[in-house]
């Protein structure tokens, strides 16, 4: 028989304590992210939100997201940072949840590690915290699993999920489009969280760049802006949606600009986007040259500058501009709707022209 002289759990690569300590240090981060709805703590086998706020709703519907950050998470573990990758995952999710109108109640989160650092793992959760807050959700719960012998100790992987309401009647989406409505684009903060295994694979894996090489088209070290957070849309494009007559929004992630936008189009409608009215940041254009990537390629895979972007009525085009701008949002025209001729392919999005200085 073989002598235990330790835990056998912790024996096996997992630590109790560790997953403990982590817990004790990310309170003081989940309690900064609550609405009033929420009850009790972390600690409970599930988290509780009251609900008895949507009885002041008509009609209402509840929507629901979940996502990663995909690769991105090799670059923090990469550079050791790890309070950014939180703010991605919120992003993720609450921005594809606010298209059709709704408001973001409530997130949970899942971290798997090979080894449960506490101080790593509060620095994510903090991140997803400070997200929850600029997003207006709040963050009831979460799991964090240590996977020895899965992961290496020092890798992990996050996923998230959101809930959301919104009134029946006030649901955005391709059957409030009209022709004529204008698109409105959402300057995105960088590559968000798509298409890192693109870039990745080009600046790192085949160009054998360093993360702390200086770029000066970038103006900073790679691996700083390949860790720019995913900006956030949520407060701004709700105010859009109940301000203006905004008829429907798409998040720009994976797939890029035309294919987002393709499933908030109706098929008989098309749209023509102008690639002349913005200039995408240095980022992608850098991606683009050093890895002779084809440019519908890159837009096959990276946002290319936009985030987001709003379909919304002519006559509302200079407030939601303007308002956008009230939550540092910078927003442009960059196309417009209008009926498919019967030449073309209805519900498709076809980009024109070409970004300045490309």
């Amino acid at each position: 028989m073989t002598e235990h002289t330790g835990n056998a759990y912790a024996e096996a690569g997992v630590s109790i304590e560790a997953a403990d300590r982590a817990i004790d240090l990310m309170k003081a981060w989940v309690e900064k992210a609550r609405r009033p709805e929420m009850i009790g703590g972390l600690g409970g086998f599930a988290g509780l939100f009251d609900a008895s706020a949507l009885l002041s709703y008509k009609r209402p519907l509840l929507a629901t997201s979940t996502d990663g950050v995909g690769t991105k998470v090799a670059i923090a573990q990469a550079m050791d940072v790890h309070d950014t990758i939180g703010y991605d995952l919120v992003g993720m999710v609450v921005d594809d949840l606010v298209v059709c109108g709704a408001e973001p109640l409530f997130m949970t989160d899942y971290i798997a590690c090979g080894r449960v650092v506490p101080e790593r793992i509060a620095a994510i959760v903090k991140g997803i915290a400070e997200a929850c807050v600029e997003a207006g959700c709040a963050l009831v719960g979460g799991e964090t699993a240590e996977h020895p012998g899965l992961l290496h100790p020092d890798e992990y992987d996050v996923a998230g999920a959101t809930t959301g309401v919104v009134e029946a009647d006030q649901l955005l989406g391709p059957g409030r489009v009209r022709p004529g409505d204008v698109v409105i684009a959402m300057e995105a903060s960088g590559l968000h969280s798509n298409g890192y295994s693109l870039v990745r694979h080009v600046l790192l894996n085949t160009a054998g760049w360093a993360l702390d090489r200086d770029v000066p088209e970038l103006g900073r070290a790679l691996g700083e802006e390949l860790l720019v957070p995913t900006r956030i849309y949520t407060k701004a494009c709700l105010d859009l949606a109940r301000s203006t007559q905004t008829h429907a929004m798409s998040h720009v992630t994976g797939g890029g600009l035309a294919a987002n936008l393709e499933r908030v189009l109706p098929e008989e409608l098309t749209v023509g986007i102008d690639r002349a009215s913005w200039t995408p940041q240095p980022i992608f254009d850098l991606v683009r040259q050093v890895g002779d990537v084809p440019q519908p390629d890159l837009e096959a895979t990276l946002n290319c500058g936009v985030g987001m972007v709003s379909l919304t009525a002519p006559e509302d085009v200079d407030a939601a501009i303007a308002l956008l701008a009230g939550y540092g949002v910078r927003a442009w025209v960059a196309g417009e709707v209008r009926a498919a001729a019967a030449s073309e392919d209805a519900g498709r999005v076809r980009l024109r022209g070409q970004h300045p200085g490309w």
